[in-house]
């Protein structure tokens, strides 16, 4: 795996960070491949119980695709009618947030700058997103006479509404955290020399938590959202009959009886 890309586990929660502060976290070829393996390493590792999706630095999340290097590889595909710039849609971004936003695990990003292109569809992948007070969003692509990818135009709408994600999406602007935390986007504003620490907290608390339980509640999330409701509440006995036949179900409803507090294995 690259260096542009760190990868650790430690006690169930696995740790992603984008590593190249010198040029705001943008997404090089390099760096797509490392942070690809990485999410999928984690997504499908039964002893990784949550995911941080984090960045180096403090001026960036990640600023989406690398242009000094897009320029040269769209110079490329004209000299030799390869046509193969864009196919990082498809090789890179699509498996990436497939991966986060499948995970059976929770995934939380912590934002500590600037989020934009992909770098803002990565983050609205995520399960729970906790922001810096000085990070800001914006979706990018049609500055840039590029349309929506990363998923954006299927977690935007979703989380700020169509018309909204309509707004930002034909008219790209910076959208501050605190803006960010109004419409939705961010689910906690903290300050920016405090984000590390709260978003570990948050992360490694969901780590030692009833991890069938969140894979099940995100399951049944995002199939709610495009689902009648009689579907939806099929949908839920199903993941009800998985969750309740856990361990942790076991362990949990044992605690409460016992007035202790519970001690999750994660299956």
């Amino acid at each position: 795996m690259a260096d542009t890309v760190l990868y650790e586990v430690s006690d169930g929660l696995a740790t992603i960070t984008l590593n190249r502060p010198e040029a705001m976290n943008a997404l090089n070829v390099a760096t797509k491949v490392a942070l690809r393996e990485a999410v999928e390493s984690a997504a499908g590792d039964p002893a990784v119980r949550a995911v941080l999706l984090t960045a180096a630095g403090d001026r960036a999340f990640c600023v989406g695709q690398d242009l000094k290097e897009h320029i040269g590889l769209l110079v490329q595909d004209r000299e030799t009618g390869s046509g193969q710039t864009m196919s990082t849609v498809r090789e890179h971004y699509n498996p990436i947030v497939r991966a986060l936003a499948a995970a059976a695990k929770p995934v939380v990003a912590a934002v500590n700058g600037v989020a934009a292109g992909a770098g803002f569809g990565f983050a609205l992948a995520a399960d729970y997103r906790i922001v810096a007070d000085t990070a800001a969003f914006n979706t990018s692509f049609a500055g840039v006479a590029l349309t929506a990818d990363s998923g954006i135009s299927w977690t935007l709408p979703r989380v700020v509404g169509p018309g909204r994600a309509t707004d930002l999406l034909l008219f790209p602007r910076s959208i501050s955290a605190q803006e960010a935390y109004d419409l939705g986007i961010a689910n906690r504003l903290v300050p920016a020399g405090e984000l590390r620490a709260e978003a570990e907290k948050v992360a490694r608390a969901l780590a030692e938590g009833p991890t069938v339980a969140y894979a099940a509640l995100k399951e049944s999330v995002a199939f709610g959202l495009t689902h009648s409701l009689e579907e939806a509440l099929e949908k839920e006995d199903e993941l009800q009959t998985r969750a309740g036949s856990s361990e942790d179900h076991a362990i949990a409803v044992q605690a409460f009886v016992n007035k202790e507090k519970p001690k999750y294995l994660g299956r």
